[in-house]
């Protein structure tokens, strides 16, 4: 039988057509030249299993002893072709397994190819869902309408909905940058909308009688003093004649005389002596609406317009004692330094040679909303909030003075101090900061000689370190950047500081004007969580 079959093939191969067949080589031939890495082996092994269609059957009636013979040279050349192909993998199992291997890779493509059309259309449903649920914000703030407090802000969902988002390669994903960050944007500009607040500018204690107190106050320069009744008066420090700032003078009998040419005003700005010149009416400076309450002097700012704003209430919470006011200039944008008093997070990476030293980085950082602006630390004993314009207010547990404790809530702790800062924005790039320290324990502190000097070191050595970051990220600003680029949950209450901020010139201010926090500051922490 074996020599009959070795007949047959040898007759084949002797046909008319066999030199067709030798063109490409016999079996053994092909496979020596794989063998012995003489030829392309890829090109070898996957050309056997890259086949045609089967020719299209032609009825017997219709073919020509010539068309039959075609046909079956057809046949016997595809067979032949195929009977290679076996052969190949049978004698080289490399052969075989890198086949195999082909065909897997083929269906792994397959298979990615249908995952990422599944990303793909996961991707679009979750931007349409964004996009519906931003323009239902939109609607719901043009008609006025308050969500409840956890909701009560997209911006409050921002730093959730952006960590939500499904981990899509540089190269597919369709979010930009203004999708990530929600449209929050810092800036070092001071919008005009921020003029019409009252604003603490000094603590009472620190202007006495015959005292001069300069400050800038939006890029513009005021000098304080009390007028003739004792009553606080701020005026342009700039002398109706020549310009000399007024504080360079001095103040007598509540009238301030500017040290170039001696010309005098009074509280209200009217000029009232012009030595060596015959006295001309109607000459002043300009003056601002001013008060005194809860230990701070508040100036209106809005020099175009009347007050038409309560005097927000700025006393500590009941049982609490006043033990620190001090006053510094920040050469930092306010905005920036309300973000870095309302974030805790930072503070194990921050503030290890001050309040901070010793901390463990927590696993997890969370704020907890109680209203639209305030709210508790986890795992933090810590309450804190933000009351507009500038002001930030912090409230901190302590079991024992001087260390903090974790996993326990504020309102636990036995002992308590109480933070007030003011962040007046002075001019682009600075602040004016008023802060004050209140205790409900140790009232006696307040008493021991040279406790002021500790207080004041204590608060330059904190905000030192925070100064360190928040200059290099204005420096950047003014490059260009934004430092809003991805909030995450921890950021929860300076985004709705941010968002506040940018609604306000984006609004004009009405709408967020009338929405300004009214309840004390000891009252911010009485609400429980809804």
């Amino acid at each position: 039988m074996a020599q009959a079959s070795s007949s047959v093939t040898r007759s084949l191969l002797h046909t008319d057509n066999s030199s067709a067949f030798r063109s490409s080589g016999s079996v053994s031939a092909r496979v020596t030249r794989f063998s012995s890495g003489s030829t392309n082996r890829s090109s070898l092994f996957l050309k056997p299993f890259t086949r045609k269609s089967s020719p299209t059957a032609i009825p017997s009636s219709k073919l020509s002893t010539k068309n039959v013979n075609e046909v079956k040279e057809k046949d016997l050349i595809h067979s032949i072709s195929r009977t290679h192909g076996q052969v190949v993998q049978v004698l080289n199992p490399e052969v075989r397994l890198m086949t195999e291997l082909a065909d897997e890779v083929a269906e792994l493509n397959q298979d990615l190819l249908d995952a990422q059309s599944k990303v793909d259309l996961s991707e679009e449903a979750l931007n349409s869902t964004l996009d519906e649920m931003e323009a239902l914000q939109r609607q719901l703030d043009s008609l006025g309408v308050s969500m409840e407090p956890e909701i009560s802000s997209l911006s409050t969902l921002s730093p959730f909905i952006e960590t939500a988002r499904p981990s899509i390669p540089a190269s597919l994903s369709k979010t930009s940058t203004t999708d990530r960050t929600n449209g929050l944007k810092s800036t070092l500009h001071i919008e005009p909308e921020l003029k019409y607040f009252w604003y603490p500018i000094e603590f009472t204690a620190k202007l006495n009688e015959n005292t001069l107190i300069p400050l800038d106050l939006f890029g513009k320069s005021w000098v304080l003093f009390r007028d003739a009744a004792g009553k606080a008066s701020c005026l342009m420090d700039e002398c109706a004649h020549r310009a000399c700032p007024l504080s360079l003078g001095s103040v007598s009998e509540g009238q301030v005389a500017c040290a170039y040419h001696g010309w005098k005003f009074d509280g209200a700005g009217a000029c009232t002596e012009m030595p060596s010149s015959p006295m001309c009416s109607g000459v002043n400076v300009q003056s601002l609406p001013i008060e005194e309450k809860d230990g701070f002097i508040f100036i209106w700012a809005g020099e175009d317009r009347e007050p038409d704003l309560n005097i927000p209430d700025l006393r500590p919470p009941e049982g609490y004692t006043i033990h620190s006011e001090i006053t510094m200039e920040v050469p930092v944008e306010h905005g920036l330094l309300i973000e870095n008093l309302l974030d805790l997070a930072h503070a194990p990476f921050t503030h290890t040679a001050t309040f901070a030293r010793g901390w463990p980085i927590p696993e997890v950082v969370r704020f907890h909303l109680l209203e639209k602006f305030g709210g508790n630390w986890d795992p933090y004993p810590i309450d804190m909030s933000f009351l507009p314009p500038v002001m930030t207010i912090s409230k901190i547990g302590l079991n024992q003075p001087g260390k903090i404790e974790r996993g326990i809530r504020c309102e636990e702790c036995k002992k308590h101090l109480h933070q007030l800062h003011v962040n007046l924005p002075a001019k682009e790039g600075h602040t004016r900061l008023l802060y004050r320290m209140s205790l409900d324990f140790m009232g006696w502190v307040r008493f021991v000689p040279g406790i002021q000097k500790v207080w004041k070191e204590v608060a330059n050595q904190v905000l030192g370190e925070d100064l360190t970051l928040v200059t290099g990220q204005q420096d950047r600003m003014m490059q260009g950047r934004n430092t809003w680029n991805f909030p995450v949950p921890y950021d929860k209450l300076a985004v709705r500081y941010r968002r506040w901020r940018n609604n306000l010139a984006q609004t004009n201010g009405q709408q967020l004007r009338a929405d300004v926090v009214t309840m004390s500051a000891g009252d911010l922490f009485l609400k429980d969580e809804e």
